[in-house]
């Protein structure tokens, strides 16, 4: 059974709901369906926690956060475990990449809290001004399903070390590390009622959650319909909100790519069966190259492995539900209804059953058909030609999203000239997934509202005041 955590315990809810893995027929675990009454709950215990939380010094919150990674780090195997069982991603990922990354999340912010995040002060002639970061308050977080753990931490370290109380509710389809993280933070000397989690569905924890008039910020990632809701519930209470939400981006290979590493890039798309909201799934390849380039890509598709995502030698897992594979599927079957040409994949892996899916590449698309315009968030790559680099920016800018984008050239001009023309909050040139939390991340357009990392987090998370005095 995975509890609530609100105010420091556990707390059960009178129904559940069911957690399965993507990956086999396992037994469901069974999960706390909270509501109304833990969102209250664990609000008035952030509420309470915040008046002695934010008192404290910034080395002691840093202190704590420290305390809090080497629990990840001594718990790094059961936490891949567990995270690969929930949400169907590749083990050694997690072991290698993931858990490490999520101890760096609470490392940094209580480094930067420390050192780089100043009161700086500067003087008119009669007056001196000086700027401190406030700790808000109750933070409201919600994340999702694709990389649990990773997101959650993103957002829970630079809130709690700015001084804020937090109230999470993690996805419904991978609530266990959540829950594993609570148990790490208390060992660690986290205070009660500093970190509360409540499990839960969308309408029943999310929607009192994101309207309660004691949060004083929102972080979300997701879909923009779900923020479209966030937004209106958080709007009578004009509570700031934070939202990384889709992406459509494009991954454009010039003539003078080197097509090895093109190709390499390309195939990275589908990592995590696809579910990445940053993946490049719009190839766009200039006309003199894209035979070759192509070949080279479906070969290095036919070599991936699908399979249990705790073998070592599998590329891909599997879908994280059947509702989510039925989603994917739709989109390849109306693509292929519309003329698509499937040159890879097309369907489930019937080989497999379950929840996997081929990796599948799409040409002859229409520039403005569903499968080039929508986030299908599945391992479905488009392929587009063009002839000049003003024809690429076009069709790289042609979506409502702008999240993030990846160019492919051995020209260092073209790829300061592209990026700068591109609408993206990142933009890779010659590689891809590179994330630094010094700097800023985050979407544009409908991709999302704001920027995490460094200064920019503090920034969302504190009431940033400007005190003025006379000299003297």
């Amino acid at each position: 059974m995975i509890e609530h955590w609100i105010g420091g315990r556990r707390v059960a809810s009178k129904t559940t709901f069911a957690d399965h893995s993507p990956i086999d027929g396992v037994p469901p675990t069974p999960v706390a369906r909270g509501g109304p009454a833990e969102v209250e709950a664990a609000v008035h215990a952030a509420k309470a926690a915040f008046s002695s939380w934010s008192k404290t010094s910034r080395e002691e919150r840093a202190s704590v956060l420290h305390a809090i990674a080497d629990g990840v780090d001594k718990r790094a195997n059961v936490l891949a475990e567990v995270e690969t069982s929930d949400n169907g991603a590749l083990l050694r990922s997690h072991l290698r990449g993931v858990m490490p990354r999520v101890a760096h999340n609470f490392r940094f912010f209580a480094d930067w809290l420390v050192g780089e995040l100043h009161h700086p002060g500067f003087d008119t002639r009669t007056y001196t001004n000086h700027v401190s970061w406030d700790p808000a308050g109750v933070c409201a977080l919600i994340t999702p399903w694709n990389a649990p753990l990773m997101l959650a931490t993103w957002k829970i370290a630079p809130a709690l070390a700015a001084g804020n109380t937090v109230v999470l509710k993690p996805a419904e389809w991978t609530p266990m590390t959540a829950s594993l993280l609570c148990d790490i933070a208390a060992e660690a000397g986290l205070p009660d009622g500093v970190l509360n989690v409540v499990q839960g569905y969308g309408e029943e924890v999310g929607t009192p959650l994101v309207s309660h008039p004691e949060v004083r910020r929102i972080s979300f990632t997701g879909s923009v319909p779900t923020a479209r809701l966030i937004a209106a519930a958080a709007a009578p209470n004009l509570t700031p909100t934070s939202f990384e939400l889709g992406g459509k981006s494009p991954l454009i290979v010039f003539a003078d790519a080197d097509l090895t590493l093109a190709a390499d890039l390309a195939i990275e798309q589908y990592d995590n069966a696809g579910q990445v909201c940053l993946a490049g799934t719009r190839l766009l390849v200039e006309e003199s190259i894209a035979g070759e380039f192509t070949a080279r890509l479906l070969h290095r598709i036919a070599m991936l492995n699908q399979g249990d995502p705790r073998e070592e030698s599998t590329d891909i897992g599997p879908q994280i539900h059947p509702d989510h594979l039925d989603r994917i599927d739709g989109f390849v079957q109306r693509a292929k209804a519309a003329g698509a040409t499937a040159l890879a994949g097309g369907g489930p892996n019937t080989d497999l059953g379950g929840l996997y899916y081929q990796p599948t590449l799409f040409t002859n698309v229409a520039p403005d058909s569903e499968i080039v315009t929508e986030e299908v968030f599945g391992p479905v790559l488009t392929l587009q030609t063009f002839s000049t680099e003003e024809q690429a920016v076009t069709m790289a800018n042609s979506t409502r999203f702008g999240l993030a984008a990846v160019v492919v050239t051995t020209d260092p001009q073209r790829a300061q000239r592209v990026s700068g023309q591109l609408v993206a909050g990142t933009v890779w040139v010659n590689c891809f997934f590179v994330r630094d939390l010094r700097a800023p991340f985050g979407g544009s357009r409908q991709s999302g509202i704001g920027r995490e990392g460094g200064n920019w987090s503090f920034d969302f998370y504190c009431d940033v005041k400007n005190t003025v005095s006379p000299h003297g």
